[in-house]
């Protein structure tokens, strides 16, 4: 009881510490689980691991465990896929996709063959796992080196598409194993399995897509039962399908999110809030329990320079060379081909994968190959982590001095995120874009979404304090936030959520009713226009239509000397050269020649 216990709170302090330091969830889960397993060897008087995922599951239980974590894993990556994403991405980010699964899935496993020395069997497997990059693990990447558009948007997209696409492929390959394996030579009766695994999957991942789209569409189920109800249908589809065709649950449980992900339903967007309350209590106590079953001799075997050759051929030759083929024709430069060839970091699905297929693999008991072929496939972990945690560190450190020695970076951005959609937001984010200043709206009413939309303003539905919007949203396109709701402890949250992204001086508020009472000098420096009206007071304002004004303001003195003259106006921005808007706030201390006062006659 106390190691499963230690597992689940070394994996929530794993979570907690990637968010506090800014790195990939998974890096902190695999050193923790190595420094309380194998590593803590050398710690303890009789050569036991403090935490031995072994002793928590007996292999038959274990295999359950894992496999169902990682289908709930796959599932995850099935809903991001969106097939009209596939139909409208640029060349480059198709042509990722299909090199990098290709040249990654032949020449991963050519060279583990010639340099491990394993079967082929084995080597391409690897080779497959090894395909995945993951948003879960660029994302953090791509926030900190704020890269140009071209290389956001390329390695972002490349990053949500192949995650699914890899996993396939790499039960595929396995799935070719165990059936390839089931005679002696591989006969007709072999590739039938493995024909039937494919159907069995495909099959019964569509059947339940089915019943599920009948089941949210008539509102069987409450609101409040949906992920529950959810989470008992991915499970259930892994269950029958693997009852009826022997390792087919993985596959299906991916074309069941696949298809739902793809389902034009409003009911579709609350089952993503299924992996946050989910996926990070299976991701934490997944990673932490299968590292810390590592033992001392596969960290020795990969610290041998045969390891440390395969690690460089995937990162300098395979990588490279996908991204050669992909921008052949296309607009990008040199540089930023350069450097999206030096990112690609592994990440929670090649290690879930992997994990399942080095237990079900290396298991004698369970006799699916030879015991040469059994210990290669002990390494597949170990090997994955390896590349997971070498990619991590290589690119987390080093991808930032390179974007700006190759002059890659993204100019400081000029866009203005709103949360909230309500009328003074609309109308403030209509004038702005007039301007040529980007703008988007973040709102969970369905009337202010509409509103917005009608005005053809950009707009994200839902909270953009979700977990979803911090990995969907593009944060680095927009350089101020201007929280605009109703509700004060709501824009205080959201300044300090979004803080963290953009910066805490980029971040802006409206004053709440009571803050108007007291002294300005008492205030805090980001409530915006001047801190004279609330909610409320802003709202009437915008209702009338009022006809927004410029004047030119060259200089700190000639601005403070309209605001005494006219204390009649309501001062929004100050409008500086190069598209860009600062909003009017106490503590404003940055006017200049060629900037522009934007206000409201009251």
């Amino acid at each position: 009881m106390i190691e499963a216990a230690g597992i689940l709170v070394l994996g929530f302090f794993a979570q907690w510490l990637s968010w506090r330091i800014k790195i990939p969830a998974i890096l902190p889960l695999i050193i923790i689980g190595l420094l309380v397993g194998p590593i803590s060897t050398f710690l303890t008087a009789n050569g036991h691991k403090f935490i031995d995922g072994d002793k928590i599951f007996h292999q038959d239980l274990l295999f359950d465990v894992v496999s169902i974590s990682v289908g709930l894993i796959l599932f995850e990556g099935g809903l991001t896929l969106k097939f009209k994403e596939i139909r409208t991405l640029a060349n480059t980010v198709r042509n990722l996709i299909f090199f990098g699964t290709v040249i990654t899935l032949l020449g991963g496993g050519f060279a583990v063959h010639w340099i491990m020395g394993f079967s082929y069997q084995i080597s391409f497997l690897f080779g497959a796992l090894i395909i995945v990059s993951g948003p879960t693990v660029i994302g953090p990447i791509l926030r900190n080196v704020r890269a140009n558009n071209n290389i956001n948007t390329i390695l972002k997209w490349e990053g949500i598409l192949i995650d699914p696409v890899g996993a396939l492929v790499a039960i595929l390959i396995y799935e070719f194993i165990i059936t390839g394996q089931s005679n002696e030579h591989f006969t007709i009766f072999a590739l039938k399995g493995f024909l039937m695994i494919i159907l069995a999957g495909l099959v019964t991942g569509g059947i339940f897509a089915w019943l599920t789209y009948i089941i949210l569409k008539r509102n069987l189920v409450p609101h409040y039962l949906r992920n529950t109800v959810m989470l008992g249908i991915v499970i259930l589809t892994f269950a029958v399908s693997d009852t009826i065709s022997a390792e087919s649950g993985l596959l299906a449980v991916t074309v069941l999110g696949m298809i739902l992900g793809n389902l034009k339903m409003e009911q579709i967007k609350h089952i993503l809030s299924f992996k946050e309350d989910v996926s990070i209590i299976l991701i934490s106590f997944l990673f932490v329990m299968l590292s810390s079953r590592t033992n001392v001799d596969d960290l020795a075997m990969l610290l041998d320079y045969r390891s440390l050759l395969l690690f460089l051929v995937i990162i300098f030759v395979l990588r490279p060379l996908v991204v050669f083929l992909s921008t052949i024709g296309s607009t990008l430069n040199w540089r930023e081909r350069l450097f999206i060839a030096y990112i690609c970091p592994r990440g929670i699905v090649a290690a879930g994968v992997a994990s399942i297929f080095s237990v079900k693999l290396s298991s004698p008991e369970l006799g699916i190959l030879s015991p040469e072929q059994s210990a290669e496939a002990a390494m597949l972990l170990p090997l994955t982590f390896m590349t997971i945690v070498g990619t991590v560190i290589q690119q987390g450190l080093t991808a930032k001095p390179l974007v700006k020695f190759l002059g890659v970076g993204r100019s400081e951005p000029n866009g203005i995120l709103f949360l909230g959609a309500n009328e003074a937001a609309r109308f403030m984010a209509r004038y702005l874009r007039s301007k040529g200043i980007s703008v988007m709206l973040g709102d969970t009413s369905v009337y202010n979404i509409r509103e917005a939309k009608n005005m053809l303003l950009p707009v994200y539905e839902g909270s953009l304090l979700s977990d979803e919007a911090l990995e969907k949203v593009d944060f680095s396109q927009f350089g101020q936030l201007l929280s605009t709701t109703s509700n004060t402890d709501i824009n205080i949250l959201a300044n300090k959520i979004i803080g963290q992204e953009i910066g805490d001086k980029n971040v802006f508020r409206l004053p709440s009713e009571r803050e108007l009472k007291v002294d300005k000098e008492t205030l805090p420096p980001n409530l915006l226009f001047n801190a004279t009206y609330d909610f409320i007071g802003i709202t009437q304002i915008f209702r009338k239509r009022p006809k927004i004004m410029e004047k030119d303001v060259n200089s700190m003195e000639e601005f403070q000397q309209v605001l005494e003259e006219n204390d009649k106006i309501l001062p929004l921005f100050i409008l500086k050269p190069g598209h860009r808007a600062e909003p009017v706030t106490p503590m404003i201390s940055s006017v200049t020649e060629g900037d522009r006062l934007v206000y409201i006659n009251l």
